[in-house]
Formats: structure tokens, sequence, C-alpha cells
């Protein structure tokens, strides 16, 4: 196959077959062939790492760290500058070269003969070559597995990455990213060890949404229910969006007492749910929607937008000057606030420039209610019990996970409206917009959308249903009467399925579409031995649900 690119890791990828000129996100054929060496050249590093631990030689913290960043710049729609993939490519080298010094067994070393200094026109050769990128896998089985792999250690690097930044490791993670990075290099694999590879990733996906929660939870707080302006003030403001819960602390310790105010967008929205962060009386609301409807949104919000992780839209030449990045984010055009894990950053040029512009354009006005993480949810466990018990509620629906541009996602907002009335949605991630803003109601004080936080915090919706497993005494998971009905977009979202499928939860529906890197061989074993199916109709997917109910 000839082709500029090929990329097939989201959601929305061309004819859901793969991106082959330029890639649906905004990404360029440069940028992503720029992409596939820098994790090409990481599974180098990463054969090193392994091989340096067996013989007994310590990997430093910082190799962990910069290894983690390397799979986060890659998620989609994390970071559009060719220059911070050039620098990342030479620097990867680098170390990886360096590291070879101690190691004692260096044959049979995958790209050994690497070069480790070259220009920048011999390293876009080598990333266009057929050594790098998806399709060097022949075989379609293989290689569907193989990304499904790299693609949940992506996911799962980003969640690892969000702890790093507050101070939070689990080497027992780093080394086993690495040493599964490292197995992905093995030509003699089969099919069986990656199958069984797989499960291994979702293992350690729990362990790191398990990681974060902790992070999240000792330094912000436990989540709290928190009713959440939509509207806005009459002060100039500073929209945060991505990811990044030290980012928005640190803004808004930098921002307090300078009459700027300070709004979430999309996957911030949780911010508001945490103790610490919440106490912040200039941090007035959430603006918009979820990621995709920037455009329209960061143009009418008027101030300065700082995006502190994915998903970044590539930006109108209307307020890009107004945009701003920082962490894994980037974007040519846009200033880069520097700054790594643990390190305090200086906001001070998107404050003064906060200060010349207008206030917010008011879009939507009321409040959205969410906080509703594990521990929120298991202090009303009496109430959630005996609301069961009752029959007041008789099913739960996850619909967690992540939205996007294509039409065929107002299935959700169809769906959610449709659910009968004793029903409960639980969910986490920008799916939530969605339905979060419609009059579902509640179900004896409950209400019917329980919003655990972030996509991040999917590891809530697991706790509850584990807690739930235990309050009834079932022995199966799967004999909850809880529905996986879940949206997907990025890599962070494999990760999230994969830790479900470790702790043998079956029957997920998985839509708008399946993942275009699963090859048909792949989905049968996923059919076959988890129940994953796609999604229907709304009027179909009601009568499979709900049989009795119809």
């Amino acid at each position: 196959m000839s082709n500029n690119m090929f990329c097939y890791q989201c959601q929305e990828t061309a004819g859901c077959v793969g991106c082959t000129k330029a890639g649906v996100c905004g990404k360029s054929a440069v940028l992503s062939n720029m992409q596939d060496l820098l994790i090409y050249v990481t599974k180098g590093l990463c054969e090193v790492t392994t091989r340096l631990r067996k013989e007994g030689t310590k990997v430093s913290k910082e190799i962990n760290h910069f290894i983690t960043l390397n799979l986060f710049t890659t998620i989609t729609n994390a970071n559009f500058d060719d220059d911070v993939f050039y620098t990342r490519v030479k620097e990867t080298l680098n170390y990886k070269n360096e590291l070879m010094k101690s190691l004692k067994n260096t044959e049979n070393l995958p790209q050994a003969a690497l070069w480790s200094a070259f220009s920048n026109g011999e390293m876009k050769k080598k990333s266009e070559s057929n050594e790098v990128g998806v399709l060097a896998t022949e075989n379609e089985d293989i290689r569907s597995l193989r990304e499904l792999i790299a693609y949940g250690l992506k996911g799962l690097a980003a969640y690892s990455k969000h702890a790093n930044t507050l101070g939070y490791d689990n080497e027992e993670i780093d080394v086993f990213m690495q040493e599964a990075f490292a197995k992905l290099l093995n030509d003699n694999i089969s099919l069986d060890e990656l199958v069984a590879l797989t499960l291994e990733t979702g293992k350690f996906g729990v362990d790191g949404m398990a990681l974060l929660d902790k992070a999240n939870t000792t330094t912000y707080g436990n989540p709290e229910i928190t009713n959440v302006n939509i509207g806005v003030g009459k002060k100039p403001g500073i929209l945060v969006s991505g990811h990044d819960l030290s980012d928005i602390e640190q803004l808004l310790k930098q921002t307090a007492g300078t009459g700027v105010d300070v709004y979430t967008h999309s996957e911030m929205l949780p911010a508001h749910y945490y103790p610490q962060l919440k106490k912040y009386s200039h941090l007035v609301g959430n603006y918009g929607n979820a990621w995709w409807k920037q455009k329209e949104e960061f143009e009418s919000f008027n101030g300065p937008i700082l995006m502190t992780t994915n998903c970044i839209v590539p930006p109108k030449d209307s307020y890009k000057k107004r945009m701003f990045t920082t962490g894994a984010a980037g974007y040519i055009g846009c200033k880069h606030i520097e700054g790594e894990a643990g390190t305090k950053k200086d906001f001070s040029e998107i404050i003064e420039l906060a200060k010349t512009c207008k206030a917010p354009t008011e879009i939507e006005s009321g409040e959205i209610v969410g906080g509703f993480a594990h521990n929120q949810v298991l202090a009303l466990a009496d109430k959630v019990v005996e609301a069961i018990k009752s029959g007041a509620i008789k099913k739960f629906v996850v619909m967690a996970g992540c939205d996007g541009r294509a039409k065929s996602r107002n299935y959700y907002t169809d769906f959610a409206q449709a659910l009968p009335n004793d029903t409960v949605i639980l969910t986490a991630g920008c799916a939530k917009y969605k339905y979060n803003k419609l009059d579902l109601g509640d179900i004896g004080g409950i209400p019917r959308v329980l919003d655990a936080g972030q996509c991040n915090d999917s590891y809530s919706l697991a706790v509850i249903a584990l807690k739930l497993k235990e309050v009834f005494g079932l022995d199966d998971i799967n004999e909850l009467p809880i529905i996986y009905n879940i949206a997907w977009y990025e890599q962070k979202a494999v990760i999230v399925l994969l830790s479900l499928l470790y702790l043998g939860v079956k029957n997920i529906h998985l839509g708008p579409t399946l993942p275009a890197f699963l090859s048909p061989n792949v989905v049968s074993v996923l059919v076959d031995n988890f129940g994953i199916a796609g999604i229907g109709t709304v009027e179909e997917d009601m009568k499979l649900f709900f049989s009795e109910e119809v």
C-alpha cells in the first residue's frame, strides 16, 4: 500500500479504515510519520531499559518519565508541533546510545544499527520507510493486536503522566510499559502471547487508574457533589481545557486577586468537584461543551485559552494568538508554557493578556451537577442499595468514554432520553456532554446522571461496580444490573476498555463504530471471549437491553 501516511488510532479515522493523506484530527502526513518514528525509536529505548533491568542496573525516574511523555505526546489531538517530535526523536536516540554504554548484552538488540545523530532530512526519510509505522507489520492479526496493545499503553502513559505531575510514581507500571513496548519489536511473538499481553495491559490499566485516583484525591480531596455554573460573569476570563489538574491549580493560585476569572472547558469540568480547587471563588464555572466544539466556543470566549493536554482542534487564526499550550500539548503558532512534572509554571503572560480581553460571551445559562466519584457514591451506598432493592432503580447504564464530531454520536443523546425512568446513567469522560444537560430528573433524590469526572476517573465506575458486587454477595460482576454502552474516541478509552476486560466485565457495547485497528479475527476473539459488540439503532438497543421492560 502506497500512502503518504497511515493512522487508524482514533474512532474518526477516514472511512473507518485509516487516514492516508492527512489526519481527520488535523495532523499532516509529515507529523503523522514523525509520531510513528518517535514510537519506533521509543520501542528501541524500551528494549535497552528492559535489558538493563534484567542485568541488575536501575533505570532512573528521569528516563521513566521521558518514555511516558513520549507516548503521551502521540495521543490523538495532543501535539501538532513538528519540532517537538524532531527533538524528542533525537533525545530518545541520545538516551538510548548513552544507556547502551552500560549494557553488557547487546546481542540481537533490535535497532542496534540506528544512527545517533542525523539531519532532519534523514530523519524524514527514515520516518517514511517501511520499517516504521503501523503497516510495517504485514500479518493483519499480529498488527491488530500490536496496535491494540500500543494504544492501550499510550492511554496508560497518559494516566501515569498525570500522576507523575503530582509526584506519584509506580515503578511496576513503568517497568511493564517498557517491557510491553519492547515485546512489540519481537517478530517471533505469537498471537496467543499477544492476547495474553493485551489482558496484562488491562491489569496495569487498573493499576494506573488507581495510582492517578490516589494522586488526585490525596492532593485535592475526594470529589464532592457540586452544582457547576454554566453561565458567565462580567470579568475577563481564562479558559482551561484538557485534563491536567496541576495546571489549573497553579493558574488559580496565580490569578487570585488579579480580577481575572477562570473557567473550565470539556474534560476540565471535574476540577469543580475537588475541595482544594473549588475553594477558589474565581473558578466561576464551566464554559461550553466537549472538545470538538472548540472553534465556536473558543471564539466566543473572548479571552485566552490554556490547553493542558489533548484534545486540541486546529485553531482558527482569529484566536490562535490567544491559545496557549503546556505539558504534552503543542500547536505550531501557539505559545507553549514550559515546565515539566512537579515544576512551577509561569502563567503571567496569559494572565496579562486576559486583563486586556472582554468578558466571555454567554452561550448558555444554568447549572449542571457532578462529583459522583466512588467515595461520594459509596457514601450514598445505603440509599442506592435501598433504591435497587425496592425496584426504584432497576438498572445502571455505564455510558462513559468520549464525545466526537460524528453525527452518529447523537445516538447517545437519543439513547439517554429513551432510557426507562428507573434507570441511572454512570458516566465519566467527555461523552457526558451528549446528555448531562438533559432534564432526566432523579430517583428518590439520586440524579439519573451520575458524573464521576474525567475519562481519567473511569476507575470510579469500576470501584462502584465492584462494591455493589460485594454488597449483593455476587460471585460474578456480570450478575449486576449494569449495562455497558461506551462511546470511544482515542487511546485513553482503549486502556479503559482493556481494564474492564481484565476485571471480567463482559458484553460491553462499543460505538459509534468498532475500532478500525481490530482485524476480523481479533474481533472474533473479543466477541467469543468477552461478548464485545457494536451498537444498533436506539430502538433496537432498547429492546436488546430492556426486553423485559418493553
